[in-house]
């Protein structure tokens, strides 16, 4: 597949117990694809698969029709940006800096900031509607605050792909809304998303496909209405649910706590 992200067989063991056992996924330019799945499943192992952090035991992963292995870092950085769980950073950089830094790939070696480049980091800031915190130290922020902090310099790298981390995790409802409504305009521009969450709400409204990683192995892949199903959620979490259709036609899944 050229243009996108394709995972071929890749299987991973990590201190002896396999996490990733011959998983093969693909995300196509245009797409947003939900990586969905309980606890210690291999979603974020997949990730850092998929973002060159982790070599694969076996199996391949392409970006653009090449092998991912093949391209060498500063190439890597241009095509795909991810945004992980963990947003911590060890210098009291404020959020403009981190931001802009996200602009060196595309300039030359050992350039400055152009003005361009601080435009851009600016208007990524307010397209998350944080731009009030461009001078504050990272230090000063929350969790959630950080967050889109991160998000924001993903999106001045400018990537042919996203690789989301549990974007959402620490954010209000409002701001939830805010990152997924950008990562689907991204999509709308023909750029892809692959996102891990645990909000299966939020996942079957803004992904095209959902994909549910168990032990793994995906066990389930599709369009949001044929993976939000009972059978599903059973097989997957060990859990009953009820399952609504939303206003939109998106299932809802309802857990049965009794």
């Amino acid at each position: 597949m050229t243009g996108g992200l394709e995972l071929r067989g890749v299987r991973v063991a990590l201190g002896g117990r396999p996490v990733l056992c011959g998983v093969d996924l693909a995300v196509a330019p245009g797409e947003v694809v939900g990586l969905v799945g309980p606890n210690g499943s291999g979603k974020t192992t997949l990730l850092r698969v998929a973002s060159r952090l982790l070599a694969p035991d076996a199996g391949e992963v392409r970006l653009d029709g090449q092998p991912l292995a093949e391209l060498d870092r500063r190439e890597l950085s241009r095509k795909l940006a991810l945004v992980p769980q963990d947003t911590g950073v060890p210098f009291p950089f404020r959020a403009g800096e981190l931001v802009v830094m996200g602009r060196v790939p595309h300039q030359p070696l050992l350039g400055l900031d152009r003005a361009d480049d601080v435009a851009r980091s600016h208007e990524a800031l307010s397209r998350v509607g944080i731009e009030a915190l461009a001078d504050r130290s990272v230090f000063e922020l929350s969790g959630g605050e950080r967050q889109l902090v991160a998000f924001a310099r993903a999106l001045v790298q400018d990537p042919e792909l996203l690789l989301l981390d549990e974007p959402t995790a620490f954010l209000d409802l409002r701001h939830r809304v805010d990152v997924l409504r950008v990562v689907r305009d991204l999509a709308a521009s023909g750029r892809a998303a692959l996102v891990v969450s645990h909000d299966l709400g939020l996942a079957a409204r803004t992904c095209d496909r959902l994909a549910v990683l168990k032990q793994g192995v995906v066990v389930a892949e599709g369009p949001p209405s044929a993976v939000v199903t009972a059978e599903v959620l059973a097989d997957a979490y060990g859990i009953e649910a009820e399952i609504l259709s939303g206003p939109d036609g998106r299932p809802v899944a309802v857990p049965k706590l009794d």
